[in-house]
């Protein structure tokens, strides 16, 4: 027989539990039955959050998870999957500061890569932000353009210098990580740079850098000669 949530007592069902004791108080099971709002005919909300729990070493590998990861345990669908997702992202862009301070300036590679580094914690793949920055070099938008392997193919000029028309930019600073650790510029991210640098010049919006995040440290292409224009 299926023990339904219906079939448990109200005061010992996840939802009435949150609203008489508070959040802090539920297990991981009851919390992710309440995401999952309901279960299916084989198997309660509380029974599909123990088996995806059964997946995981740890409870932080949930945002390890892939949508198709979650789908393959049975009597989760799309539909769970994806509020699932949504919520675990929505949790980490909370407590990983996923929005730069606007009170940012552009002083140095260094005070740059401090305020950013959270951004790349845990990536598992190489993510493209934009920084545009006003005249006087304060922060005024951050734009996360591209996902994947950076390369000149995919990380468009286009899309760069368009934020920095929307913000009315007059300065940008293009950030990404390798998920490898190692910070030494590839030839693809040499070569993107050069791009980037030569189009900046021709619109009078330079590229003030180009940072490269790895294991807590980075690679500037000002700092190293590569960028001329401060």
């Amino acid at each position: 027989m299926i023990l339904r949530i219906k079939d448990i007592p109200d005061f010992e069902r996840p939802r009435e539990r949150l609203l008489s004791t508070g959040a802090s108080n539920l297990s991981n099971e009851e919390l992710l039955a309440i995401i999952l709002r309901c279960g299916t005919k084989q198997k309660s909300a509380k029974e599909l959050s123990l088996d995806l729990l059964k997946e995981l070493k740890t409870l932080p590998d949930l945002k390890k998870l892939t949508i198709h990861k979650i789908m393959s345990i049975n009597g989760i669908g799309i539909s769970k999957a994806t509020m699932l997702l949504a919520v675990i992202e929505l949790g980490r862009r909370i407590f990983s500061s996923d929005t730069i301070s606007n009170r940012c300036n552009y002083t140095s590679s260094l005070m740059i890569y401090e305020n950013v580094k959270n951004l790349f914690k845990d990536k598992e793949q190489e993510y493209f932000y934009c920084l545009y920055f006003d005249n006087k070099q304060h922060l005024i938008g951050q734009e996360l353009l591209f996902m994947g392997t950076v390369n000149r193919s995919v990380v468009h000029p286009r899309e760069v210098f368009k934020y920095a028309y929307l913000y009315s930019a007059t300065a940008i600073v293009c950030l990404h990580n390798h998920p490898s650790g190692d910070i030494h510029p590839s030839k693809e991210d040499i070569k993107l740079t050069e791009a980037l640098v030569s189009i900046g010049e021709i619109n009078k919006i330079p590229i003030l850098d180009h940072i490269i995040i790895g294991n807590n440290n980075y690679y500037s292409f000002s700092d190293n000669g590569k960028i001329n224009n401060r």
